[in-house]
């Protein structure tokens, strides 16, 4: 049996007195929170029966916040991940007692987009959101900014200006690096295609200017054929693929700027494509870590969602207590990169 760690292994971990490490736990006399955080985070470690207690003393006094957060598709793997990231960094903020309320869109059409942006912007305290860039989406920011609820685009901007700031990757920079990588490891000059979820998301449009910018640019050898929108449906982006594969039969290269990546899969397996194609995607999962090793896709540019989600909510609590910028930014995190052989 595994011996339950005790207050004299959690003051020896923590470099402090188990006197001290017992006034943390009780709350008897005052504490200098400095220490009182290096118990608590002594306690994780060990895995200290009493840490959730000592946290919750860390936190008594601390201003309470309702953090809201809107992604997109549930029942995709990537967004699953990345709500696990978001409430794992609500809870680990130091400075709030922090809850997360975290909402799936599962429609794409703007005024319902927008009316559950209003939604969640009257529980909550400031609102992060994963969504398309259009007009209606814009007014509903600009109603909250008024309201003095700041709203955060996640991965894709939308209502710049209005928006508080845009937190993820530099698309433009990942397509002009998809181009990059495409261009030094395809088989042979032919055609390149790409797929998008929607024109609207304004990430996949700026990753896929990136795209064709590299070959107008550095590889002009290269044919771009007409963008692709799979609307991140993978029965969608299945029969896209097959039917690209079968129309151009030169294709030597796909990049998919956004999701719908289980359905492009799918098809190059049925086609046994592997190592026949330069396949670039924009999701690390359990699928495409699969089809990385079996030579399917070719490498993967990545959102680094636990780094992301913990700026963000960094930025939301700032955002709350000091007012709105004056200049509503942008904050780009470095993107993720994986091969067959780092995964």
């Amino acid at each position: 049996m595994v011996r339950r760690p005790t207050i004299a292994d959690l003051a020896e971990a923590s470099g402090v007195s188990t006197a001290t490490v017992d006034r943390v736990l009780n709350g008897r006399l005052p504490v200098r929170e400095e220490t009182a955080r290096k118990v608590y985070e002594a306690a994780e470690a060990i895995g200290y029966h009493a840490a959730g207690l000592i946290r919750h003393r860390l936190q008594k006094d601390l201003p309470q916040y309702r953090l809201g957060f809107v992604l997109q598709r549930p029942e995709q793997y990537f967004y699953q991940s990345f709500a696990r990231e978001l409430e794992g960094a609500v809870q680990a903020a130091q400075a709030i007692r922090g809850t997360a309320q975290i909402e799936f869109l599962e429609s794409q059409i703007p005024s319902e987009i927008a009316a559950r942006l209003r939604q969640v912007g009257a529980r909550c305290k400031a609102v992060a959101m994963v969504a398309i860039d259009h007009p209606t989406i814009t007014a509903a920011v600009a109603e909250l900014r008024e309201n003095g609820v700041p709203v955060f685009a996640l991965l894709s901007d939308f209502a710049p200006g209005l928006r508080e700031n845009y937190l993820g990757i530099d698309n433009r920079k990942a397509g002009r690096t998809a181009g990059w990588l495409m261009a030094q490891t395809a088989k042979r000059p032919g055609k390149l295609a790409v797929f998008v979820g929607s024109h609207r998301f304004h990430g996949h449009e700026m990753r896929e200017i990136g795209f064709r910018s590299y070959f107008r640019e550095c590889a002009p050898q290269f044919e771009m054929i007409e963008t692709l929108v799979n609307l991140e449906e993978p029965r969608i982006a299945h029969e896209a693929t097959l039917d690209l594969l079968q129309r151009s039969p030169d294709l030597g290269g796909l990049y998919l700027t956004g999701g719908g990546l289980e359905g492009v899969i799918d098809a190059l397996r049925e086609e046994d494509m592997a190592g026949r194609l330069t396949v670039i995607c924009s999701t690390i999962s359990p699928q495409s870590r699969s089809a990385l090793a079996d030579n399917i896709i070719t490498m993967v540019i990545a959102e680094p969602i636990e780094r992301l989600s913990r700026d963000l909510v960094a930025q939301m609590v700032l955002a709350i207590e000091s007012g709105p910028a004056e200049t509503p930014g942008q904050i780009f995190l470095p993107f993720d990169i994986y091969v067959s052989e780092n995964i």
